[in-house]
């Protein structure tokens, strides 16, 4: 008896640990305005090994390697998180800070996007441009996670998409201050130019299958609400 107490002892530690030791599962997206099965994409996959696109990807990465400026990396490192405040702060119609209810409506429909990236990235896997090519020097460094398509092009190009629809007159500034959030992701050198191209891509779908969302619109309509007004000249 006392040499089964001394075996099962061990066993029943082991068998507590377990649940510290194992690797977390997988967490699905969470989707709010898709359906499921707007959120089965049909998404074209990325450049093919050897390819002349393939190829460009590579030659424009290492194009932007020799001429970025420490200022540029910099700035590109300011908007690793990719929120809506990093992006477009400072710029928004909407108050900064956002209310809280504007907030988290804001935060909702970037969650959309980023459930819409985590789909494609886990079908089409692309490891990150210096994982292929170990002469390449990212300023952003060795960051994890995969490539295609570029969540920063998704969510700068959605948000912008949402501040042109509350604030038309202004489309090309916003879309402008997406573009250049996307291409600070090849300055950076963490993403190939066709990862950026596919997350635009996305983000325009995503936003247009939004839009015939009744939650969605309900959403946009609350958050014209909280545009700023004009100060009325004295």
């Amino acid at each position: 008896m006392r040499d089964f107490k001394r075996r099962l002892i061990p066993a029943l530690v082991l068998l507590l640990a377990l649940p510290a030791v194992l690797p977390a599962a997988k967490k699905a997206p969470s989707f709010k305005y898709l359906t499921a099965e707007q959120r089965n994409f049909d998404f074209p996959p990325p450049p093919a090994a050897g390819s002349p696109e393939y190829k460009a990807d590579f030659d424009l990465l290492r194009e932007w390697e020799k001429k970025r400026t420490p200022e540029q990396c910099a700035e590109a490192d300011a908007e690793a998180h990719a929120t809506f405040d990093e992006f477009f702060g400072k710029m928004s119609p909407l108050p900064n800070p956002l209310p809280r209810r504007a907030a988290k409506i804001v935060k909702r429909m970037g969650r959309e996007a980023s459930a819409s990236v985590w789909v494609l990235k886990d079908r089409f896997n692309r490891p990150r441009p210096f994982h292929t090519d170990a002469e390449l020097h990212p300023c952003l460094g060795r960051i994890g996670g995969l490539a295609y398509p570029s969540g920063h092009a998704t969510l700068s190009r959605m948000y912008a998409l949402i501040l042109s629809e509350l604030a038309p007159e202004r489309r090309a500034e916003f879309i402008a201050r997406a573009d250049e959030a996307a291409l600070f992701r090849i300055i950076g050198g963490v993403h190939h130019p066709s990862d950026i191209e596919a997350g635009k891509r996305l983000a325009e779908s995503v936003f247009a299958m939004c839009m015939k969302n009744p939650a969605f619109v309900k959403d946009m309509e609350t958050l014209r609400g909280y545009i700023k007004k004009p100060v009325a000249a004295r």
